[in-house]
């Protein structure tokens, strides 16, 4: 089992990928808390789970992750159950307003970076201190395809997802000393509620493109969620160790064997960096 004496919090984990992700956790012998803001979908995902993995831990609390006092209860709770934590998956995200960035709901604007960026910077906060004392650590981020490339009309999630990125790659650096790999995984397109909200939010909001291809995703499939979550295993066990910083694409990296090219992996491959001319065999940006 590849997560054998592992124990992981799973945010966002009663539905969609994160369900998915701590399915395949407890299929590879780890131990979960999955959380959500929504109690009834929780508990349900919690007993369904635990009657399908009879012989691993499954534990459930509300929270929503971008109240700090929540989090700070969530890993309370956590470390009563299980005895301690080894990994952190941070799941839990929105679309937020969907329209022209001028014109859509500031309010929600707002929101959604709370629960996007916020929503990752709370737990690693709560879990780093337990991390370093334990002198090891995985944190595993979703970041969704807004990372890197822009989404007209869906701004905030673009610009939270993009901060994200930049958030993991400066906490690899600040816990490499600790032995705490920290890194992101682009699932693909999902076929998920989130394909739902865009559609029904219709092409004036969100574009005819982004719309034509959430209808392509939601009638033909879309990636499948089994592979983002066999990912997340990968990230969190111990084959992995010492890789960090990285935004790992579900589709198209072979991250199966990254392990293999570890020397290789200490620059800026599998990052967000700036693209100079000489990049495109282009001259005029010598200066």
């Amino acid at each position: 089992m590849k997560l054998k004496n592992v124990n992981a919090i799973i945010t966002g984990g009663s539905q969609g990928l994160g369900k998915v992700i701590a399915d395949h956790f407890l299929r590879e012998g780890a131990n979960v808390v999955i959380c959500s803001r929504g109690e009834k979908e929780l508990l349900a995902t919690r007993d369904e789970l635990a009657k399908k993995f009879p012989a691993q831990k499954v534990f459930a609390k509300i929270c929503d992750v971008s109240n700090e006092v929540q989090v700070g209860e969530l890993f309370v709770f956590a470390l009563r159950e299980l005895g301690s934590l080894q990994a952190l998956v941070l799941n839990a995200g929105i679309y937020g307003p969907m329209g022209a960035t001028e014109s859509v709901s500031l309010d929600e604007w707002r929101r959604a970076m709370d629960i996007n960026l916020y929503g990752v910077l709370l737990p690693c906060r709560a879990v780093i201190p337990h991390f370093k004392k334990s002198s090891r650590g995985k944190i595993v981020v979703l970041s969704g395809g807004g990372a890197t490339n822009p989404l007209p009309n869906i701004s905030a999630y673009a610009a939270s997802k993009a901060a994200v990125i930049r958030l993991m790659e400066t906490l690899a650096e600040e816990l490499k000393s600790f032995h705490v790999d920290v890194n992101a995984i682009a699932p693909g397109a999902l076929a998920t509620r989130l394909v739902d909200e865009v559609l029904a939010a219709g092409v004036e909001k969100v574009g005819a493109a982004f719309f034509e291809k959430n209808k392509t995703w939601k009638e033909k499939g879309a990636v499948p969620l089994e592979l983002g979550a066999s990912v997340a295993v990968y990230l969190a066990s111990a084959k992995s160790d010492g890789i960090t910083g990285k935004l790992i694409s579900a589709q198209w990296d072979p991250w199966e064997k990254l392990h293999e090219f570890k020397g290789d992996l200490g620059g800026d491959i599998y990052t967000l960096r700036r693209i100079v001319p000489k990049d495109r065999e282009k001259t005029w940006g010598d200066k």
